[in-house]
């Protein structure tokens, strides 16, 4: 794999914002060059707003209009500050309760970074679930295995 392509993949951008200190220009843009619809959408009304965001370094309001594009069926499910770190999940479904929740969060001293990270996470589960069916291998079954029939019919 390329250094270029390493760089925007979604493990290695997840790393990159787990160790910066502060949302930055270049790493924005490597997390819009990541995404599907904005670089397919070309100059429209909404790529130039995210892009005047990032302009004016309004890193917040740009993470919220990328993931608004990028992610409609996904919304901010929780933003809390707890111990000098901000968390930020996000959700398909915010209306259930926290238990039954798949949120996916993301966390950093930095909140563009910590809304970041979750969007970087979501948008890897949904390269992961859109790849192409590969036939995985069984694992090798323990040679101590025995199933065992522990019903009585009588």
């Amino acid at each position: 794999m390329t250094a270029t392509l390493r760089r925007k993949d979604p493990p290695s951008l997840g790393a990159r914002l787990r160790h910066a200190h502060a949302m930055t220009r270049p790493l924005m843009l490597d997390i819009m060059h990541g995404c599907r619809r904005f670089p397919s959408l070309g100059p429209s009304e909404r790529t130039a707003r995210i892009m005047r965001l990032v302009d004016a370094e309004a890193w917040i309001d740009a993470a919220l209009a990328l993931m608004e594009l990028e992610l409609p069926q996904w919304q901010v499910r929780r933003l809390a500050y707890d111990e000098g770190e901000w968390h930020c999940a996000l959700s398909r479904e915010r209306e259930l309760p926290d238990w039954l929740d798949a949120a996916v969060e993301g966390r950093h001293d930095d909140l563009a970074i910590a809304l970041m990270s979750a969007f970087v996470e979501v948008q890897a589960m949904a390269a992961e679930a859109s790849r192409p069916g590969v036939p995985t291998l069984r694992p090798a079954p323990d040679l101590l295995y025995e199933p065992v029939a522990c019903e009585n019919f009588s």
